[in-house]
């Protein structure tokens, strides 16, 4: 029996999924795209300063490792053959930044992530160089200057960290996204690994020109960053190397996608004017536009959504980001103590049903979009003697939802055809009130896929489809259909009005907290 199982499965595809709270293997039919096996491993952030947020690269490296082989072992007790795994997809977060040393393979500091701030002040030395009526940087990378992208990250580096400098200076530093890493390390390390990246995780860097798609010498010159450490720009999805080692060695690594470009391929967006919102560590709602770029007039961003193909045309999107999400519940597990896990938050917030007028902006790392306010703090405000630990917790699932319709609303205006419908993924989908909250708060229905790693499938759908590999299909008539789960809108519009403009009322006390910068400090 167990020989016919095997036989009846097909061609199986991995997908890496790299994210900031957590990493993940899983595999895939590339038939049926069911999910067959996954492991999951949560990573350490650290926080050595206030508003610096850090990762260990070799600790995010190892996690892969780890899920692979346990995702390789709990396949083997379901009787399925892991030779039948014929390709790995990459997705991750992005914007992250690593230097490392080619010769050593060791990396050269932590990892800086995206949502940390510790770069403000060469932000603003920096946007005091772009002339008022030519932003080049926005023109040709479609984002705002923001300590958000990886350019002002590793110009900070090679300020402020000695190991950096004296690394590039002898030709010895290699710079990527996490993908970059990752990939560069998997295909062999100093032993012949692939140095490259795909054009979503490079179109987040704000060195790339997304309309001629490569690295941009002015760019490069503008930050002053050299670009031979600059990794070699591929498609999404063509064999970039193969799998150097562990239980899946010989396999190719074919796909890579930063992570929402990931779940827009996976949520099966490929119409201009699909969109999805994923909710994760933070909230993204990416809005496929096609082969043109859109700039927004409503502070969203322009981004590469992904390129299937050496010879397959880009297709771009309009995004909009939101810092913290899923974070603002860690930030209640780990930082408050008041749950301890993030299964909880449902429970606290089902006993009150309701924040009784208390509003949670968690404006951590400042607003991004639509304000990209870098002073913002957060605030909990509207506290009474009646306010208890289950208020906050529901204000904290509805600052979600609140911050996800003010991208919305941006979206809706840049593209004047308002949604319809939201499609949605991501961890917190799991959490039937936020996805109550959010169809109320949003007055649309809200719908969700019943498997809701749309991020890894996304990867794994590249990485199947690349050239040369071709066990995944992406015609339209061969794409499987998806079950899906629908929230209506249940409250009345003129509630879910009220509630929203009470929320903006909330942001604008949030907004100009910060009046300057702490000094940034070098590092030996």
């Amino acid at each position: 029996m167990a020989a016919a199982k095997k036989a009846v499965l097909g061609p199986l595809v991995g997908a890496v999924d790299q994210g900031t709270s957590s990493t993940r293997f899983l595999v895939f039919n590339s038939k049926t795209a069911e999910l067959l096996s996954h492991h999951q491993v949560e990573i350490k952030q650290e926080f050595p300063r206030e508003g610096w947020v850090e990762q260990d690269p070799k600790e995010i490296l190892q996690s892969v490792y780890e899920c692979i082989e346990k995702t390789c072992e709990k396949l083997g007790q379901l009787n399925i053959d892991i030779s039948n795994i014929k390709a790995i997809g990459v997705s991750n977060q992005r914007e992250t930044t690593v230097v490392w040393d080619k010769l050593t393979g060791e990396p050269l500091y932590n990892a800086v992530v995206w949502l940390d701030l510790r770069t403000q002040s060469t932000v603003e030395k920096l946007s005091k160089r772009i002339p008022g009526n030519n932003n080049f940087v926005k023109s040709k990378t479609g984002l705002p200057l923001s300590t958000y992208f990886s350019a002002v990250k590793l110009r900070w580096l090679l300020d402020n960290v000695r190991t950096v400098q004296k690394a590039v200076e002898e030709n010895r530093a290699l710079f990527g996204t996490i993908d970059s890493w990752l990939i560069w390390s998997l295909t062999g390390g100093i032993n012949g690994g692939v140095h490259c990246t795909d054009v979503t995780n490079a179109s987040r860097t704000m060195l790339f020109n997304i309309h001629s798609l490569e690295w941009d010498k002015e760019l490069c010159e503008f930050f002053g960053i050299p670009m031979e450490i600059l990794p070699n720009v591929r498609s999404s999805s063509e064999i970039y190397g193969l799998m150097k080692a562990g239980a899946l060695e010989g396999v190719p690594i074919s796909g890579c996608l930063g992570d929402q470009s990931a779940a827009l391929v996976g949520q099966m967006c490929f119409q201009d004017g699909q969109a999805k919102n994923t909710y994760g560590t933070g909230c993204f709602l990416l809005c496929n536009t096609g082969r043109k770029c859109v700039f927004s007039e409503h502070g969203l961003l322009t981004t590469v959504a992904y390129k299937l193909g050496r010879d397959k045309p880009v297709y771009y999107a309009l995004e909009g980001s939101v810092a913290i999400a899923g974070a603002v519940i860690r930030w209640l597990r780990d930082n408050l103590g008041i749950i301890k896990s993030s299964e909880e938050i449902e429970k606290l917030a089902k006993e009150v049903g309701t924040s009784y007028g208390c509003y949670f902006v968690p404006a951590f790392s400042g607003l991004y979009a639509p304000y990209w306010e870098p002073s913002a703090r957060g605030i909990i405000c509207g506290l009474t003697q009646f306010t208890n630990k289950c208020h906050i917790a529901f204000a904290a699932l509805e600052a979600v939802c609140f911050q996800t319709r003010e991208i919305l609303d941006a979206m809706n205006r840049d593209c004047g055809i308002p949604l319809s419908h939201l499609q949605v993924d991501g961890g917190m989908t799991s959490n039937k009130i936020l996805m109550q909250l959010q169809a109320d708060i949003l007055y649309i229905p809200v719908v969700k896929p019943s498997m809701p790693e749309t991020t890894a499938l996304g990867a794994a759908m590249a990485a199947g489809a690349a050239e040369g590999v071709g066990v995944w299909s992406l015609e339209p008539e061969d794409l499987s259909a998806v079950t899906m789960e629908r929230f209506e809108p249940q409250i009345n519009a003129e509630e879910s009005e009220i509630r929203y403009s009470t929320w903006k009322k909330a942001v604008m006390k949030s907004i100009g907290w910060v009046t300057t910068q702490s000094p940034e400090s070098g590092i030996p």
